[in-house]
C-alpha cells in the first residue's frame, strides 16, 4: 500500500526522468529553450505532479482522473522528445533512452490506473517490474538519411 510519495515507485521514476530531461534542455540555446524546451520540461514535470496530486485526493475517481492527466502529459513529453530529436537538438541515443524510460513509466501508470477502483480504497502499485526496450524505434521519427516521401 502506498502511503507516501517516497513509496510511490511510478512517481519516483517520473521524477528521475524529469531531471534527465531538464538537464538536456538546459544546454539548448535561447530559441530552442523558448520553443520546445519550456514545453518539454512542463510536460515531463506534469507527469509526476499529477501522480502526486492524485495520490493526495480522497476519492478513487479523482486519483484515477489525475493519473490519466499524468498519462496524457507522458504522451506529450514523448512528442516533444521526438521533435527535439528530429530537429537535432538532442542526439538519437539520448532520445531513444528517454523514450524507452517513458515507455516503462507509461506501463507503470497504466497498471496503477487499472488498480484503482470503487471497492479498492487502498492505493497500491502493481508489483510488475518493467524494463526499457533497448534501441526501441522513435515513434513518427524519420529514418536518418531516408528520402522524404511525396504526399
Amino acid at each position: 500500500m502506498i502511503q507516501s510519495l517516497e513509496e510511490f515507485k511510478t512517481y519516483q521514476r517520473a521524477m528521475e526522468v524529469a531531471e534527465k530531461v531538464y538537464d538536456v534542455a538546459a544546454t539548448w540555446n535561447y530559441f530552442e529553450k523558448d520553443t520546445i524546451g519550456k514545453q518539454l520540461v512542463r510536460a515531463v514535470d506534469s507527469v509526476a505532479a499529477n501522480l502526486s496530486e492524485g495520490l493526495g485526493r480522497y476519492h478513487y475517481k479523482e486519483r484515477k482522473n489525475f493519473s490519466c492527466y499524468s498519462r496524457g502529459s507522458l504522451f506529450e513529453t514523448k512528442t516533444w522528445i521526438v521533435k527535439a530529436g528530429n530537429r537535432k537538438m538532442m542526439d538519437e541515443k539520448a532520445a531513444r533512452e528517454l523514450l524507452a524510460e517513458l515507455e516503462v513509466i507509461g506501463k507503470m501508470i497504466n497498471s496503477y490506473i487499472n488498480s484503482l477502483g470503487e471497492n479498492n480504497n487502498i492505493v497500491n502499485e502493481p508489483e510488475e517490474e518493467y524494463t526499457p526496450t533497448p534501441n526501441a524505434p522513435i515513434p513518427n521519427a524519420p529514418i536518418p538519411n531516408a528520402p522524404i516521401p511525396n504526399p
